[in-house]
């Protein structure tokens, strides 16, 4: 039997706990169980049944009934909506203790609900983000494969897998290089077998300059880098197509032709990944030697607590850890 999920709380004044709360109502009675880390107090004020468990194991049995939480209190008072810095030590502690979880096999996966930087920067937080973290937090555990960290957003049968994330677009030409991309496909052609079980993936390369460069006429990277590449990668073993105009890749034809989209910088992936499904896109991060998935959104300071936040996206980042660990312990 695969172990449950854990779900960290991630910013306490946004709106992870309301979300989760929702979530639970909605998976409740179908979904597979998980339990959260986080604040007791925070959950039980989203008007769910809760029940206070030891470890993630224990959620198997209460999770139809109640949801499953694993009590690590936040420090000082939580305010809807407004961000404490005396809270970052606990989100961050909440984080590292639930990939302990998974590295111990507690837990068969990962699911982090938003994190809000500009708190965790304050009290000196030194990642950029939660993907980061995470791939700090498992450095030195067994891997076999090509390591990521490598940020996948995927919504209904489109999985966008980036090269690039959060950098300047004039700064893109310079990092796409052929050892970055060809890093970015090999993870993510091993992560297609190993977390969705697709025996031969197929990945489909996005070229940087409009029309493909249009024979270097508008621009040399399809030229002299990426197209070398995608034959390197090619003669690994890797099944990836030269690069394509990313115009003419994201419509219902083009993406029944491939697995997964290399993209080259963050709009790239972001753009067709919410114009397919703006509510339920899920962003999860290849090649860790944990799962580990999260909802494509942000904490929401300007609606948490009002009742309106949509669990669309909480809900298929927990289905898709679900079957991503499915696939991984061969179910």
């Amino acid at each position: 039997m695969v172990a449950p999920l854990v779900l960290t709380l991630g910013e306490p004044a946004g709106v992870g706990p309301e979300i989760i709360a929702s979530a639970w109502r909605a998976l409740s009675d179908t979904g597979a169980p998980f339990a959260v880390l986080g604040d007791v107090r925070l959950l039980k004020a989203q008007g769910v049944p809760v029940n206070e468990v030891g470890a993630p194991s224990d959620a198997t049995g209460v999770f139809a009934r109640a949801l499953p939480v694993i009590h690590h209190p936040a420090p000082a008072p939580v305010q809807v909506g407004r961000p404490d810095p005396a809270n970052a030590g606990v989100v961050a502690d909440w984080i590292e203790r639930a990939v302990d979880m998974c590295l111990s096999g507690e837990a068969s996966g990962l699911v982090t609900a938003p994190i809000a930087k500009a708190p965790l920067y304050a009290a000196g937080f030194r990642f950029p983000g939660h993907t980061e973290f995470i791939a700090e937090l498992t450095a030195d555990a067994p891997f076999t494969g090509t390591r990521g960290p490598v940020m996948m957003l995927t919504a209904r049968n489109l999985r966008a897998c980036l090269v690039t994330i959060h950098v300047a677009l004039d700064q893109v030409p310079e990092l796409v290089t052929a050892e970055r991309v060809c890093r970015t496909a090999r993870v993510v052609h091993e992560a297609m077998k190993r977390d969705f079980g697709i025996v031969a993936p197929r990945l489909a390369l996005a070229a940087l300059n409009p029309h493909a460069g249009e024979g270097g006429a508008l621009g040399l990277q399809e030229i002299e880098v990426l197209r070398p590449a995608a034959a390197a990668l090619r003669a690994e073993g890797v099944d990836i197509t030269d690069p394509k105009p990313a115009d003419t890749m994201f419509h219902d034809e083009a993406r029944a032709t491939y697995d997964a989209a290399i993209c080259l910088y963050h709009d790239q992936a972001l753009i067709p990944v919410k114009t397919l499904d703006f509510w339920g896109g899920v962003n999860a991060t290849l090649g860790l030697p944990i799962i580990r998935t999260s909802p494509d959104h942000g904490t929401g300071f300007d609606i948490a607590g009002k009742g309106i936040a949509r669990p669309d996206s909480l809900i298929a980042a927990i289905r898709l850890a679900t079957e991503m660990a499915n696939a991984r312990a061969g179910r």
